[in-house]
């Protein structure tokens, strides 16, 4: 389908709920969306790209046809949307990690003696699952060490089956087991009670846990039952360890979620901290594609959707940075499927908005561990590259400026930045030989001549040709440039660098007068700046180079006899003009021939010899 066609598809849609589906020629989906009026969010798509951030025009562009799914409400525009990202793994979407290969932990909660055991995904048979777990390794140990701390069985037997059957094994005789399988064991009761302990530690309440055991431990001393309150004691203790030790357990079911995103200039990344009672029991980071300049909110809502809608346990209370669009029907979502309320809160100040903070450093310090240096040129680059409208990033920048002194000693500089840096060897000088008088434009497309000539004519130090020109002074200078280019009959990509009132660049700029903004990219912005800070010091350098010898040496021009040579050796000699001005005539004869010294010394002492 053309654009105009997806346009007018878009406008034909009703202004009702529902998910979109984005699709390529090949009929692969590319992106899934939802929208409460889906006319409205559809067509913004297909209106002025302009306005679309930098993942947005990538998806519009490989957009060949698009379908729709209308449902009857956001809550199910919602979870519609989360299955079918799930399902197609669109390329534009903020992905997160499947949990397909995330264990669960299993509790089996309608069986006389349930067991704990380890499951790759949840099933809808009435159990009940803690989870996704970091590793199947690390979950076999936590449950190990939740049944070791409560003293319940981990062997193969099966209650109360084998209850009386057999000896005790292993475990109850080094005291990791109170032997259920005993005639005269702990009995049903005691085991539901400890599993409920259990559920409690694999929900990230263990803390709370702990304080009960305590008071039941205190009563049990005052009543002289001394066996039972050393055995809790040791429960306690282990289950101590066990908070401290085990975060796999500790941030499955947390009272409150903190949420920080950080979008990077390569990667984005999310981080969720987990926090019971005011104290931090464990942190999830994630890692991701997606473009630097896509909205924190929208970041958000993606991978909360994605984060919430699968898992069985969930928190009081959800802390993010940002208000989100659906943030109201998320929190009702998620009530329903917990039983009990979840909050979405955005906090502005106190201990919350600290904790923000806090979740957004985490994210930000895994994105930048893993993003390289290079990674971040790369990317800026291809920014530049798009902004520009180049099929490839530009690897090889070329920057010119002129300098003078009110058209005296007007010379230029070249300037070369290859993948992101200076590249000095590759940096020219140029004096202006066609001029007498201050024209910056006319004095730019001399050098830009001579430069490409000697392309053209194969000199090696002016190979190869840049992939992007950037000139310094704005429009004008880009016009020149490309008039030099097109008498040439060279084809190279030029744009301007605007500056501010205190010359800054602040954009860049087409020989036809279009700015482009690269304030909105501060990787972007800081290269540009680079290029024109480098081009502009190596200019001025040149210059005062050039005027300053021009000055040192102008002085002695004119005197009859004192050709270059001698005039080097009078400076050799006297290290300044001032000193030549101000030594006496035996002294200069000291250095020149007696008629050259005399003309020297006549021509600084003019009034006294008139």
């Amino acid at each position: 389908m053309t654009k105009d066609e997806l346009r007018q598809k878009a406008n034909d849609l009703p202004l009702a709920p529902g998910v979109y589906l984005m699709m390529d020629k090949t009929g692969k989906v590319i992106y899934v969306g939802k929208a409460k009026k889906l006319k409205n969010r559809v067509s913004q798509y297909f209106q002025d790209t302009a306005s679309h951030n930098e993942k947005t025009r990538a998806m519009v562009s490989q957009v060949d046809h698009f379908d729709t799914i209308f449902v009857s409400t956001e809550f199910e525009a919602l979870i519609l949307e989360n299955s079918l990202i799930k399902r197609h793994m669109p390329r534009y979407n903020i992905l997160l990690k499947d949990d397909k290969g995330y264990p669960f932990v299993r509790l089996d909660a309608d069986a006389a003696y349930p067991r704990f055991s380890l499951v790759g995904k949840t099933a809808d048979d009435g159990a009940k699952y803690f989870g996704p777990f970091g590793g199947r390794r690390e979950t076999r140990l936590a449950i190990e060490a939740v049944c070791g701390a409560l003293h319940l069985p981990t062997c193969a037997r099966q209650f109360p089956r084998d209850i009386g059957r057999e000896r005790p094994c292993l475990n109850h005789h080094i005291g990791r087991c109170d032997g259920f399988c005993r005639p005269d064991g702990p009995g049903q009761a005691e085991y539901q009670a400890r599993i409920r302990q259990a559920v409690r530690i694999f929900s990230g309440h263990y803390r709370q846990l702990t304080a009960e055991l305590q008071q039941e431990m205190e009563q049990a001393a005052e009543e002289l039952n001394f066996e039972k309150a050393a055995a809790l004691r040791d429960r306690i203790r282990a289950i101590s360890v066990l908070g401290k030790t085990q975060q796999v357990i500790a941030g499955v079911c947390a009272d409150t979620d903190v949420w920080g995103v950080y979008p990077g200039q390569v990667r984005c990344g999310s981080a969720v901290l987990h926090i019971e009672d005011g104290n931090l029991l464990g942190r999830e980071v994630e890692v991701f594609s997606a473009a630097a300049d896509q909205e924190e909110a929208d970041i958000l809502s993606a991978v909360l959707s994605q984060y919430y809608l699968d898992r069985q346990a969930l928190p009081r209370e959800i802390l993010v940075p940002c208000e989100l669009e659906d943030m109201d029907t998320f929190a009702a979502l998620l009530t329903g499927r917990a039983g009990h309320r979840v909050i979405l809160r955005v906090p502005q100040r106190g201990e919350r908005a600290e904790l923000l903070r806090m979740a957004r450093r985490n994210a930000r310090e895994e994105v930048e561990r893993i993003t390289s240096d290079a990674e971040r040129t790369s990317k800026t680059l291809e920014q530049l590259g798009t902004l520009a409208g180049l099929a490839e990033a530009p690897r090889r920048l070329e920057s010119y400026d002129i300098s003078h002194t009110a058209g005296q000693d007007m010379v230029a500089s070249m300037v070369v930045f290859a993948d992101g840096r200076p590249l000095k060897r590759d940096y020219r000088r140029f004096q202006v030989k066609t001029l007498d008088h201050a024209d910056d434009l006319r004095a730019m497309e001399e050098v830009l001549e001579r430069r490409f000539r000697r392309y053209l004519e194969g000199d090696e130090h002016f190979a190869p040709l840049p992939d992007l020109l950037l000139m310094d002074g704005g429009q004008l200078q880009a016009e020149a440039a490309c008039h030099v280019l097109e008498r040439l009959g060279l084809t190279v990509p030029v744009l301007g660098m605007v500056k501010d009132d205190r010359h800054r660049t602040r954009a860049l700029v087409t020989a036809e007068g279009q700015e482009l903004g690269i304030q909105q990219s501060p990787p972007l912005f800081a290269l540009v700046g680079r290029v024109q800070e480098e081009v502009h010091r190596f200019a001025i350098t040149y210059h005062h180079e050039k005027h300053t010898k021009s000055a040192l040496t102008s002085r002695l021009d004119g005197i009859p006899g004192v050709g270059d040579v001698r005039k080097k050796a009078l400076l050799k000699h006297f290290k300044s003009v001032r000193a030549i001005e101000q030594a006496e005539l035996l002294q200069l004869e000291a250095v020149l021939p007696k008629a050259a010294a005399r003309a020297v010394y006549d021509h600084f002492h003019k009034e006294e010899t008139s």
